[in-house]
């Protein structure tokens, strides 16, 4: 489980392919505290096992199935990812409760400022609008937001400053992908 309040942005190092498993290497530097081979971590959202734990590099593993229903497939060396450890019991829930399991792609269609504030509106597949409320809890790329509106296969969402600086959030725009995840709670039927 996880929050969505992203820790530290990494960097891919290199991706390798192993038989039909990708190895991404991040260099990293605030989550290598504490974190040991086989702890869950989110990488753009995307729960990720660690198999390897260098001086400022995680090594991941990465199954055929998630590189190509995640924007994983996308990464290339040098691109930032946002980084999240897993949530320890008796830990602080700042943002909502992440699996790390994708529900599907997102497309960007604008990133503009409303009334001074800025906004991105995301085309999401209308199967999935229905797990979309206005003020209700989503993940783009593992970063927790808060919905502002929601139209027939697209909602849009405002990012804090903090947020723009801090994420991946701040180098994306238009015709940029992101890992969608929505609420947990908005998926019980």
């Amino acid at each position: 489980m996880f929050t969505g309040i992203i820790e530290e942005l990494g960097q891919v190092k290199n991706i390798c392919k192993r038989g039909n498993i990708t190895v991404f290497e991040v260099l990293a530097d605030k989550i290598l505290e504490d974190t040991r081979i086989g702890d869950s971590i989110s990488v753009n959202g995307v729960c990720l096992s660690v198999i390897k734990k260098d001086t400022g590099i995680l090594s991941f593993e990465v199954m055929p199935e998630t590189r190509q229903t995640t924007g994983l497939k996308d990464l290339r060396i040098s691109d930032r990812v946002n980084l999240e450890r897993s949530l320890k019991i008796g830990d602080r829930v700042c943002g909502h409760f992440l699996t790390g399991h994708v529900d599907c792609i997102g497309v960007i269609r604008y990133k503009k400022y409303i009334k001074g504030n800025l906004a991105f509106l995301i085309a999401v597949p209308a199967a999935f609008i229905k797990y979309c409320l206005p003020k209700g809890s989503i993940a783009l790329d593992g970063i927790s937001l808060t919905i502002a509106e929601v139209k027939s296969a697209a909602i849009t969402v405002y990012i804090i400053p903090h947020t723009l600086k801090n994420t991946t959030l701040g180098k994306k725009g238009p015709s940029d992908k992101v890992n969608v995840e929505f609420d947990i709670l908005a998926k019980k039927e």
